[in-house]
């Protein structure tokens, strides 16, 4: 493991707020089509955090559990309020990992993902949103 960084974050309206230590090495793209479903988005970017390292601060999160393609069941957290996706922990017994949503970091321009998995999932034009043309705001 490499050297950990500390972050801290929350949901959108702010009831939640959190603080942990990651790897920055840890960071990843999720393309699975539950990621995509649950970000109504092509994927999600997560960090894997030891439970030691995380601490929610505020709120409580809802929290919903899903059995993965995998078969794992993953207790998805987010803000019943505002709808923001937190995390994810194991449905039963003590928490193995906190898989965190890192848009959810206040740090997150400083955790780039380092890999990809579930790849067979990926929309096929993720690998060229690069060429569209861009603008700075809407």
């Amino acid at each position: 493991m490499g050297e950990r960084m500390k972050i801290d974050g929350g949901c959108h309206c702010g009831a939640i707020t959190y603080v942990a230590a990651i790897d920055p090495e840890r960071v990843a793209i999720c393309h699975c089509t539950d990621c995509q479903t649950l970000t109504s988005g092509a994927f999600r970017i997560v960090g894997f955090v030891a439970p030691e390292d995380f601490t929610l601060l505020t709120g409580a999160p809802t929290r919903y559990v899903k059995t993965a393609e995998s078969g794992s069941r993953r207790a998805q957290s987010f803000c019943g309020t505002c709808g923001t996706p937190l995390w994810s922990s194991a449905a039963e017994g003590p928490p193995d990992r906190v898989s965190l949503r890192i848009a959810s970091a206040r740090q997150r321009d400083a955790l780039p993902p380092r890999g990809q998995f579930w790849c067979r999932s990926a929309q096929p034009w993720v690998d060229h949103i690069g060429a569209l043309p861009k603008r700075d705001t809407q």
